[in-house]
């Protein structure tokens, strides 16, 4: 390892960011159509970005971005708390510990909860769907102490979260004081869901709509979710649709190629309803052959 590139592992840096945050007495919520993302760098030996960015959404909610110069990934990750459980949905594309300190961000934030709610709380970490680079980072969790992972295959969340009639039915998952909608939204992968968080009106999409290159293994399931979520979002109030990566830039229709570790000036995470009205209506008009086609802010991309 040469210098520069021990220059930037440093894992602690994580949880300095943490602390400052936390001595904010009052937390607003952080305007998402303006917050700017790390976004690697033309030569990664010379990042010195967080490994994992952090930024508290609200007083319970956090979202985490991989560094890109970890993996060119770079997933978002998200963490809900309520007064009895926390649920962290997805754990990331690297396994290694020492360059992707996952679990002992995530502890760090829900033991400071854990001691504001004066009780023990139980993790539980679940994920989006199965694709590696939303699980890599599994084992930081497994046997860890107030901590439950959700096993990946389709049946294993069916299962856990009890869903009596997959993937027609939406069941709720209490925090304590927070309820979570899930929605299973298959296409993308099988076993891909939805999260709604009813307090926060945020939406997440996952893998299967997000700023990029909409990858489509099953056209009919996928046609299905996406009218799936759009009636869910007549009758929900949404705030902000959010996927698991950023691959748009900041022209309209052009994205990073495949394993860019610098994305200079890429688009804004969130995308909006009327992004996912376009979605369904160009998904109609395409039929039922698989079809390549270039929007403003995604790219429907079938994988066959």
């Amino acid at each position: 390892m040469t210098s520069k590139r021990k220059k930037y592992f440093k894992p602690y840096f994580v949880l300095v960011i943490i602390t400052s945050l936390f001595c904010t007495s009052t937390i607003g919520q952080t305007n998402l159509n303006k917050q700017n993302w790390i976004h690697g760098s033309d030569d990664c030996g010379e990042n010195t970005d967080e490994l994992i960015q952090v930024v508290q959404y609200d007083e319970n909610t956090w979202i985490l971005r991989q560094n890109k110069c970890t993996n060119y990934e770079a997933p978002f990750m998200f963490l809900f708390l309520g007064q009895d459980k926390a649920l962290l949905m997805d754990t990331g594309a690297t396994k290694e510990e020492v360059s992707f300190p996952l679990y002992e961000t995530v502890n760090t934030i829900v033991d400071h909860w854990r001691k504001k709610q004066n009780k023990e709380i139980e993790l539980v970490v679940a994920h989006t769907h199965k694709h590696g680079d939303h699980y890599a980072a599994d084992d930081q969790f497994n046997g860890k102490p107030y901590t439950t992972l959700v096993d990946l295959q389709k049946t294993d969340v069916i299962n856990f979260f009890k869903f009596k009639n997959w993937p027609n039915d939406i069941v709720d998952f209490e925090l304590g004081n927070r309820t979570l909608r899930l929605i299973p939204i298959p296409g993308h992968q099988e076993a891909s869901i939805a999260v709604y968080d009813t307090s926060t009106k945020l939406l997440l999409t996952g893998d299967t709509f997000y700023p990029g290159r909409l990858y489509i293994e099953d056209w009919c399931s996928f046609k299905t979710s996406i009218n799936r979520l759009v009636e869910f979002s007549k009758k929900h109030e949404i705030k902000y649709i959010l996927g698991n990566h950023i691959e748009m830039s900041l022209t309209d229709g052009v994205d990073y190629p495949m394993g860019s570790k610098y994305h200079l000036a890429e688009q804004k995470l969130p995308l909006t309803i009327e992004d996912l009205n376009t979605l369904q209506l160009s998904l109609l008009d395409l039929g039922d052959k698989p079809t390549r086609q270039i929007h403003k802010n995604f790219i429907i991309y079938p994988s066959k």
